[in-house]
Order: C-alpha cells, then sequence, then structure tokens
C-alpha cells in the first residue's frame, strides 16, 4: 500500500511513525506533504527513507490511501488549491475534526471517504480513533482501514456519522480534560506546601493507579468513589465542595460545548 499524509503535523506524523512501527507500510511508500517549506528539512530527517513535499509541489499524487490531517479551519482553501486530481480508486481517509464525508466529498469531487477521529496518545500508540465511512466502501478496504488505525491505538467504527462529533469532544478532546484537571490537583498540592515535583508524582501516579483500578475492579464508578470516600472524611469534604459548585455539571456543559463548536467547523 502507498500512503499519502496531506499536513505533516503532529497527528499526521504520529500516524505515519505508526504505521512504520508495525510495518504496515514501507518507508519508501510513504508521501509526507506540508504547507510549510520550513519543515521539510525536519521531516526529512525524521523520515529519511520517504518522500517529502510541500502542498505546491504535488501536481500528481501516487498512493492507494491519501489521509487528510490539516486543521479543519484550513480544509477548504487547501481542497480548492490542490494542483492534483484525485483518481477513481484512491480512498481518502479525514482525521479532520467536525467536517463531513458529505463536504469532503463535495471538496474533493470524490466518493471514496471515511472519517475518523482519533485523539493525542496516538502519539505513543494508545489513542482510541471512531470512525465511519461513506456509502460504496467495500468490507475489505473498510478492514485495511481499521488495521491502520488499530496501529496507533483501538479503533471504534460508528454506523452513525453523526456521533463522531460527540466522539470529538469527548476522546478527540478528551486529553486536554484530563490535563487541566491534573494541573489543578497538582497546584492544590504546592499551595499545600508540597515541592512541585512531589506533587506531580503524587498525582501522576494516582492517576495511573486509578485508571487501572476502573480498569480490573468489577465495581461501578460510584462504588469506588464510595471505597475511597467514608462518611465525615477527607474525600467527602472535597466531593461535598465539587458538587456546591456543579463542578460535574460544568464538565459535562464544557463538553457538550466542545460538540457544538465541533458542527460548527462543518459550517
Amino acid at each position: 500500500m502507498k500512503i499519502a499524509i496531506l499536513g505533516a503535523g503532529n497527528m499526521g506524523l504520529s500516524f505515519s511513525k505508526s504505521f512504520l512501527k508495525y510495518e504496515l507500510i514501507k518507508p519508501e511508500n510513504l508521501h509526507l506533504i506540508t504547507r510549510s517549506q520550513t519543515k521539510i528539512s525536519k521531516i526529512a530527517e525524521e523520515f529519511p527513507k520517504s518522500k517529502t513535499s510541500t502542498f505546491d509541489e504535488v501536481t500528481e499524487l501516487d498512493a492507494d490511501l491519501i489521509i487528510i490531517a490539516v486543521k479543519p479551519q484550513d480544509f477548504q482553501t487547501v481542497a480548492q488549491n490542490f494542483r492534483f486530481t484525485l483518481k477513481e480508486n484512491q480512498m481518502v481517509l479525514s482525521i479532520m475534526a467536525g467536517i463531513n464525508i458529505e463536504k469532503i466529498q463535495k471538496s474533493l469531487k470524490h466518493p471514496l471517504v471515511v472519517r475518523a477521529m482519533p485523539n493525542s496518545p496516538t502519539l505513543l500508540g494508545m489513542g482510541i480513533t471512531g470512525y465511519t465511512a461513506a456509502d460504496g466502501i467495500s468490507f475489505s478496504q473498510l478492514i485495511n482501514i481499521e488495521r491502520l488505525l488499530n496501529s496507533t491505538g483501538r479503533s471504534v467504527y460508528l454506523e452513525e456519522e453523526n456521533l463522531l462529533d460527540g466522539v470529538t469532544a469527548l476522546s478527540g478532546s478528551g486529553p486536554a480534560y484530563f490535563y487541566y484537571i491534573i494541573d489543578a490537583m497538582i497546584k492544590a498540592g504546592v499551595e499545600m506546601g508540597i515541592e512541585e515535583n512531589l506533587s506531580k508524582l503524587f498525582v501522576k501516579q494516582t492517576m495511573l493507579g486509578a485508571y487501572h483500578l476502573i480498569n480490573n475492579s468489577e465495581k461501578n464508578l460510584d462504588e469506588l468513589i464510595k471505597d475511597v470516600a467514608s462518611k465525615g472524611g477527607t474525600t467527602e469534604a472535597a466531593l461535598k465542595t465539587f458538587e456546591e459548585n456543579s463542578f460535574k455539571e460544568i464538565l459535562q456543559q464544557g463538553i457538550l460545548n466542545a460538540e457544538k463548536r465541533a458542527k460548527e467547523l462543518n459550517s
């Protein structure tokens, strides 16, 4: 398989590394395309056996799969300025937030589009990606796409495309919410007199341990919370403050606003 990545930024490059790591593609069959001439040398250094180009240089695209990894706000401009024409049998995989399949098909004048929403832990091969496909894409083609996506972590096929905006808000943006909460906890530790690096250690190991408990316990989240929050204790004091300030509702509303923004990106 030959793959071209349109938009060789963080996500495009992390996908490329996963494909190469699991030998799903040969380095010489990978074409990395960026808008920025200044990034070419760095990309070429990182992927010495792969082809690197700027958008302006590409007049013909020799690839079985074209992955669109540009920012959604830039897609329309990029699509209007392509200097190549897609061939009938080429597959397109979009990892842009918000832009739906129909809009991609119209902009590229091409029917074979798969839309996916990964998240940043794909950088470590620990991401999760929701994806869906246009009509007319065969089962074998979809299996090939899934193999590629699974090299970056896990993937989940969604029958309904409109759920991808929710996936964008939940797991696509989700790591940032997680970091935000961790940052607040670390700063609370510092305020209590714990040295910053030590506070980071306590918080990160707590998060890691809690994650493994969720994965290995048969208890639900409410039960796990009750296991920590004894009546009249310290955890109960913290949780009461969260509830009094509607922390859970604020977090949920933030995620819903992220979904709303994902839908706006398509307009």
